[in-house]
C-alpha cells in the first residue's frame, strides 16, 4: 500500500512514491512553495548573538 500524505501548500492527498513533485502534489503546489520562500513569506524567528565587550563594531 503506497505511503499517502497531505500536501503541505493545499492539502491534498498524495502519494510519497512515485510522485516527482514530493511532498506536494504537483508541480504547481511546488512552484508556489518556491514563490513563497522566494518572496521571504517564510521566517525562523532569531535573536542576535550578544556582542562581546570591548569590540568594535
Amino acid at each position: 500500500m503506497p505511503t499517502l500524505l497531505n500536501c503541505p501548500r493545499c492539502a491534498e492527498l498524495t502519494t510519497w512514491e512515485d510522485n516527482e513533485y514530493r511532498p506536494f502534489c504537483s508541480e504547481r503546489c511546488k512552484m508556489i512553495d518556491l514563490g513563497a520562500w522566494a518572496n521571504e513569506d517564510y521566517k525562523l524567528p532569531t535573536q542576535d548573538a550578544p556582542q562581546a565587550e570591548g569590540s568594535e563594531e
